[in-house]
C-alpha cells in the first residue's frame, strides 16, 4: 500500500508543516517534509495515519526503525516520543533561549538524544532563526 497525497497533505496540514519532532518548519528548509512510519513499517506499521507523522529527513534518518531508546538517567529502554498518542510539550522543551531542546521526561529525553535534535548544524540554524523571529518555538 502507498500512502495517497491526499492522506500526505492531511499529516503535513495537521502538523503545520512542521516536523513533528524537531518542530523545523518545512518553509524554514525549503525541503519538503517526508512521511514517518512511528512504527516502521520494517517492524509491522502500516500506512495509516494514526502510524504516520510529518518528519524532516534529518529526524526521519537518525530515528530510522528505532521506537525505543535508552534514557540517559535510568539507562532504562523508553518509547521514543510518538506524535500521535503523545503531546511534544509534555516531553520536550526548549531551553538556551530557543537554540536546543530537552526531554523532561524519560521518552523525550531519549527522543532527543536518538533524533540529534541538538545537533550542531540544527543548533546553527535555530540561533539564525532567533535573530529573524523565524524560531520554531514560538509556533508550539
Amino acid at each position: 500500500m502507498t500512502i495517497s497525497d491526499v492522506l500526505r497533505r492531511q499529516v503535513i496540514e495537521e502538523s503545520n508543516y512542521r516536523c513533528e519532532y524537531c518542530k523545523t518548519p518545512s518553509q524554514l528548509t525549503g525541503i519538503p517534509l517526508i512521511m514517518e512510519h512511528i512504527l516502521p513499517k520494517s517492524l509491522g506499521g502500516s500506512d495509516d495515519r494514526s502510524n504516520l507523522a510529518a518528519s524532516c529527513y534529518r529526524c526521519n534518518e537518525f530515528k530510522g526503525a528505532k521506537t525505543d531508546a535508552i534514557d540517559p538517567e535510568t539507562k532504562q529502554l523508553v518509547p521514543l516520543f510518538n506524535s500521535r498518542t503523545q503531546v511534544w510539550t509534555d516531553h520536550l522543551i526548549w531551553t538556551n533561549g530557543g537554540t536546543h531542546m530537552i526531554g523532561v521526561t524519560a521518552t523525550g529525553k531519549a527522543t532527543v538524544i536518538a533524533l540529534r535534535l541538538n545537533n550542531d548544524n540544527v543548533v546553527e540554524a535555530r540561533a539564525i532563526w532567533i535573530e529573524f523571529s523565524w524560531h520554531p518555538s514560538s509556533q508550539n
